[in-house]
């Protein structure tokens, strides 16, 4: 099982992880990474079809304000 942290991108520090998901290629990668280090299959995979634009401002908006990606699916 993969350790649970309570920073996304891997447990590095907020503003770090925030230059990281302006750049939205690296905020797809490490969405994707993320997910899938997390043990969650499924959510890595939808995220490689669907985490282009709308996931991605979604990213930047929720690390923004509350330090975590967005999770929509748990399995």
């Amino acid at each position: 099982m993969a350790k649970k942290s309570s920073k996304d991108y891997f447990g590095l520090g907020y503003l770090i992880s925030v230059i990281l998901a302006i750049i939205p290629v690296t905020a797809w990668i490490l969405g994707i990474l993320t997910r899938l280090s997390e043990g969650k299959i499924v959510a890595g995979i939808l995220r490689i079809f669907f985490g282009c634009w709308i996931v991605w401002v979604l990213d930047l908006i929720l690390m923004i304000l509350s330090k975590k990606i967005l999770r929509v699916l748990n399995i």
